[in-house]
């Protein structure tokens, strides 16, 4: 079965960077649509970025655009999240998800995601 898992998390002042991987297996991602999602606690499970694998097409919340990016490696079937300029609001714990479909016209809509990680802590303080 697919399995995902995320690594990167942790605790940084705020202006500072991280960056996230998700590790992927038992899936065929090329073409395929994968994101990243967070969720403070109490709030709702909002989409941050995603990307169709090895098309070069690529989506953001607002709230993170020119700060964030994704970004993949084929060949170690990795996804990647650069975080930058990171402030308290982006405290969260952070998913890494398959769509499981090549399409991402709704990447933003986490209940279309058919695989998950388990997340990792963001944390960054003030």
């Amino acid at each position: 079965q697919v399995q995902v898992m995320e690594s990167g998390g942790g605790s940084v002042p705020a202006g500072g960077s991280l960056r996230l991987s998700c590790a992927a297996s038992g899936y065929t991602y090329r073409n395929h649509c994968m994101g990243w999602f967070r969720q403070a606690p109490g709030k709702e499970r909002e989409g941050v970025a995603a990307m169709v694998i090895g098309s070069g097409s690529t989506y953001y919340a607002d709230s993170v655009k020119g700060r964030f990016t994704i970004s993949q490696d084929n060949a170690k079937n990795t996804l990647y999240l650069q975080m930058n300029s990171l402030n308290p609001a982006d405290t969260a714990m952070y998913y890494c998800a398959a769509l499981g479909l090549a399409y991402c016209a709704r990447w933003y809509v986490a209940a279309d995601y058919s695989y998950w990680g388990q997340g990792t802590q963001v944390t960054v303080s003030s």
